[in-house]
């Protein structure tokens, strides 16, 4: 079995190509069945690992995702991360800066939403934005984003270091594939809803956001918190990638059951004594 957690993880101190990284790719994986009866099985043990560790209450996790347009953020929530229980598991969605959030530093919305001990959370969007749209579309001059890379680094160690583990994924689509899902989106009611002019617009600036993107995974994967590109043309393949190398690092996380605060004995015997008078 490939080790996902290797093979998609951007090494700390590399250079980023996009153009190296195929989003085709699918693995040995040859029928989307197979793969699919793999996520259910991942699905199942991710339930499980955030119930320890909501139980636990000694760390958390962070799930950041950033992907062109159409690449499939909603999609790995819903059939990814949906299976963990709300109570312990949440999503922060991060879109166009507020008149609130503008009047602070572009970290402080971030800040808010950042888990608690015992929670997972998913940024669909993240920090990151503040290093991609506003350098695409020259939103600030470069010597503020150009800044950015060390402070996000820095924010994210300072949150592994209170015991936030983070997973950064990149959902890694080619043009092409992005326009075929356009396509799918208009012939799709269910979809409609989803369709902006914004959507064709961005296209045109498609080579500087793979050079922003390429920029971000190049000066922001680090030990504490990697990126992971993956490869995203195939939707049933990056669910398979995500959820596996998911399990894989909740599993390392050694989490355990908390121990119980009451004397068991005593309160079985008080079970008892109500379960005879019933």
């Amino acid at each position: 079995m490939s080790d996902y957690r290797k093979q998609f993880r951007v090494e700390p101190g590399s250079q980023v190509r996009l153009k190296d990284w195929d989003p085709q790719y699918s693995d040995d994986h040859e029928k989307k069945k197979h793969a699919l009866l793999e996520i259910e099985d991942c699905r199942q043990r991710l339930d499980d690992l955030q119930y320890r560790l909501y139980a636990e209450r000694k760390s958390s996790m962070l799930i950041c995702l950033q992907a062109p347009d159409a690449a499939g953020k909603d999609g790995v929530v819903r059939h990814v991360i949906a299976t963990m229980n709300p109570q312990g598991c949440r999503v922060a969605s991060f879109k166009q800066p507020s008149a609130e959030e503008q009047a602070h530093d572009f970290l402080w919305r971030i800040e808010r939403q950042c888990p608690e001990r015992g929670e997972v959370v998913i940024f669909n969007r993240s920090q990151y934005e503040d290093v991609l749209i506003v350098r695409v579309h020259d939103l600030v001059p470069k010597k503020v984003w150009s800044r950015r890379y060390e402070q996000i680094n820095e924010f994210e160690r300072r949150l592994a270091a209170g015991g936030t583990h983070i997973l950064k994924f990149f959902l890694n689509i080619s043009k092409d594939e992005q326009l075929r899902r356009f396509g799918q989106r208009l012939d799709d009611p269910a979809r409609q809803w989803k369709i902006s002019d914004g959507d064709y617009a961005e296209r045109e600036y498609w080579a500087d956001y793979q050079e922003a993107y390429e920029a971000a995974l190049t000066q922001c994967s680090t030990e504490d918190a990697p990126w992971y590109v993956i490869p995203s043309d195939h939707k049933w393949f990056r669910d398979l990638a995500i959820s596996r190398i998911l399990v894989e690092t909740m599993e390392k996380m050694d989490i355990e059951m908390p121990k119980p605060t009451v004397d068991l004995a005593a309160i079985r015997r008080k079970y008892h004594e109500a379960a005879q008078k019933a």
